[in-house]
């Protein structure tokens, strides 16, 4: 099936999906924030760029949408009717791409989670879920060391 708008309006369309700051990313960090949570954004240096990252817990957390990361059993995911194998392949390229950093993310020593902008429906349950991820939000994680200091 062909599509209904013309090359220029689509490409005008796709270039307005923004990867940073959406309605589900930015609950998910005023939630995190107002439980005390302190967390840095986007850090390039970690594979694909994590939306909170919180260093000194080596733990990461991204912020996923349903379509665009086709998340599993998941109402909101479904292929659209026009360019069908555009999208399946696009979208297929999406989840290897999320999988491929997840596993170097884990390779390198960060904990990973994964919110579903579906789950924010529920935020109570989605806080609970966080915090039992990251644990108390006024506890700092120590990282060992292996230069001791002498006096």
């Amino acid at each position: 099936m062909a599509d209904t708008v013309s090359p220029e309006t689509r490409s005008r369309i796709m270039a307005l999906v923004k990867s940073k700051g959406m309605k589900p990313e930015m609950k998910v960090r005023r939630l995190l924030h107002g439980l005390g949570y302190r967390y840095r954004l986007h850090r390039a240096d970690l594979p694909g760029r994590p939306d909170l990252v919180f260093p000194s817990r080596r733990k990461v957390v991204f912020v996923n949408g349903c379509f665009w990361h086709r998340h599993d059993n998941c109402p909101r995911v479904r292929i659209p009717a026009t360019n069908h194998e555009y999208w399946v392949a696009k979208l297929e390229r999406n989840h290897a791409r999320d999988a491929k950093n997840i596993a170097l993310l884990d390779e390198q020593g960060w904990a990973v989670l994964t919110v579903w902008e579906c789950q924010l429906h529920d935020l109570p349950t989605a806080a609970e879920q966080v915090i039992a991820f990251l644990g108390a939000p006024g506890a700092i994680c120590q990282q060992s060391t292996h230069a001791e200091t002498s006096k």
